[in-house]
């Protein structure tokens, strides 16, 4: 297997698709070694049959706004790989979903499902569809539709959506309400649910939680303690808020947040009573960033993202491709020391390759931010034995997972020299966990 070959042979096959294609190519030229080292797997055309979604659902959704208007989306339900366990992956609303970043969401997934040991296999959904500025009856009303389209392919031993870029517990309980009206069941169809009707304690929390928990585990292998460092985070979501939350308990000093339309700088600090500020503010009041910077005086750039800001560690916890390469290249001037993904591929591979040049610590979203998924998986399992865990065991199983997938990223990605390629570690690790699933159950 050559991966420049694979590449232009999706390209060939599947055109206009360059997330989809940056993913794979990721991957591939981490595993191409390793691959090649099993001649089987070249036999049993492995690479095709792995990076090829087995099924994409798509369909178009038509909705009543607040004043009568009919309107019309696109909705999508990647099923990109069921070899270990049902598809399990998330459901997106934004604007810039589309069939090549679903898709790209997917492949990543059925990687990052398997570095948790959990038995779950890799999708992800979503429409164009655009919550900003809608009001709760019309993402009601949305959710709905977008279930009715969907519905007849998902389930607890199918594939178990959740929730993503502009779907948070509100989304997740209105699409769980039509799905258990449609299915005329109560089944764990969803994870992110309340948890007075079958959510897992600290879910909302896990995405945020586990990054710092691995990032934690990165800094243990160079003796660094995380007391003290300055944080530049991006997003304002969510991820970023608990990503702010973790940081502030363990003693570090997250400085940026960000949304869609800018940047704040706190020089002193966000503190819990600041953090307080932005969870009512997005949460409850879905106001934006710039009103933090209103409230308590501090630096806010228009249109600006936080990476040419002085700190000590990185952490991108809003989108896809949101680190450059010159924004790497800032933050390594800067001084740097690590960079952990909290977003799904929020550094081009340019920066990724500059970050690894440097010697900066990098963990992909892969496995650094596979703590959300984590506790989906955990929801799965106490939705089966019908039983709620206490929070205090659900964090202590999410810290065993995040080290598990570090002890995994190590095993594999250590390099001669010592330093550790956190990347190629988390993919030949989930890469050959799903292999040998697929090679086990034959040609199918």
């Amino acid at each position: 297997m050559k991966t420049s070959d694979v590449i232009n042979q999706i390209k060939s096959r599947f055109p206009n698709e360059p997330e989809y294609y940056q993913a794979i190519e990721e991957v591939l030229e981490s595993i191409e070694e390793i691959y090649n080292e099993h001649p089987e797997f070249e036999r049993a055309n492995l690479i095709e049959r792995l990076v090829i979604p087995d099924k994409i659902i798509s369909f178009r959704i038509t909705w009543v706004d607040d004043k009568g208007a009919v309107h019309t989306n696109m909705g999508y339900r990647v099923q990109h790989n069921n070899a270990i366990g049902p598809y399990k992956g998330g459901i997106r609303f934004h604007p810039s979903v589309s069939p090549s970043i679903l898709k790209f969401l997917a492949f990543e997934q059925t990687f990052k499902n398997a570095l948790t040991t959990l038995p779950m296999g890799g999708g992800k959904g979503g429409s164009d569809f655009s919550p900003r500025g809608k009001s709760d009856r019309e993402i009601m009303r949305f959710c709905q539709a977008f279930v009715e389209g969907v519905w007849r392919n998902i389930g607890p031993n199918t594939d178990v959506p959740a929730g993503d870029i502009g779907v948070g517990g509100r989304e997740v309980a209105y699409m769980f309400g039509k799905y258990k009206k449609l299915a005329e069941e109560f089944t764990g169809a969803f994870t992110g649910k309340g948890f007075e009707f079958g959510g897992s304690r600290i879910r909302p929390e896990a995405t945020g939680y586990g990054n710092v928990y691995f990032l934690l585990e990165m800094l243990r292998t160079q003796n660094i303690s995380l007391k003290g460092k300055r944080c530049i985070v991006s997003g304002s979501g969510n991820v970023a808020q608990y990503t702010c939350e973790k940081l502030i308990e363990l003693g570090a000093i997250p400085l940026t947040l960000s949304d869609s339309d800018g940047y704040i700088h706190d020089p002193e600090g966000i503190t819990v009573e600041k953090l307080a500020y932005i969870k009512e503010l997005k949460n409850l009041y879905r106001g934006r960033i710039k009103e933090y910077a209103e409230e308590y005086g501090c630096k806010y750039v228009a249109g600006g993202r936080p990476w040419v800001e002085k700190g000590d560690i990185a952490l991108p916890s809003a989108t896809q491709n949101e680190i450059n390469e010159k924004d790497a290249q800032n933050l390594i001037s800067n001084g740097v020391i690590a960079v952990s993904e909290g977003a799904n591929m929020p550094c081009t591979p340019e920066a990724v390759h500059l970050f690894q040049q440097n010697k900066v610590l990098f963990a992909p979203g892969k496995a650094a931010n596979a703590g959300g998924v984590s506790v989906s998986g955990l929801e799965m399992t106490q939705n089966s034995e019908r039983y709620s865990w206490p929070a205090e065991q659900v964090d202590e199983k999410l810290k065993w997972i995040m080290s598990n997938i570090h002890e995994n990223c190590v095993k594999y990605g250590t390099q001669p020299d010592g330093y550790i390629n956190y990347v190629k570690g988390a993919n030949i690790a989930g890469f050959m966990k799903v292999a040998k699933a697929i090679m086990a159950q034959g040609v199918l």
